[in-house]
């Protein structure tokens, strides 16, 4: 493995200790920081195979740039229809093929639109449908 940070090349660290002395982690504060320690992630992801101390050393790096993009760019909690819009957008959904779920085109159609509320047999086969958790459509779960 060759690690590229701008111009400067790391060499194949294998061991954890090689690899923050290479790279060491610390706590991210610019967009460049964070940059450079997302290219170590890719670097390390695009392998094959990683050894323990690399995957270790791969979750710290996870942690900081998560810790970084919780407090730069948080994420608005969602649920109920507008979580539903956004999981139809994400798996490049029609709202067609929530069909079989609402039965008649005016229910759906209504609660798309927010007319109408779900019913709890309509958040149980969503959660089925999506392969997650009910309480994720409800406000404060």
């Amino acid at each position: 493995m060759t690690n590229k940070i701008g111009n400067k090349t790391l060499g194949t660290p294998k061991t954890y200790l090689e690899l923050i002395t290479a790279f060491p982690p610390r706590k991210i504060t610019s967009e460049e920081e964070l940059a450079t320690t997302q290219n170590i992630i890719d670097s390390l992801l695009d392998q094959e195979r990683l050894t323990s101390d690399e995957r270790d050393y791969l979750h710290l790096l996870g942690l900081l740039v998560s810790e970084y993009e919780e407090h730069h760019y948080p994420v608005a909690d969602i649920y109920g229809i507008e979580l539903l819009k956004v999981l139809l957008e994400e798996l490049n959904l029609q709202s067609q093929d929530l069909m079989p779920i609402f039965e008649q085109e005016t229910v759906l159609s209504e609660v798309l639109s927010g007319k109408q509320q779900m019913t709890m047999n309509h958040i149980e086969k969503l959660a089925k449908f999506f392969h997650i958790s009910p309480s994720v459509f409800f406000k404060d779960v």
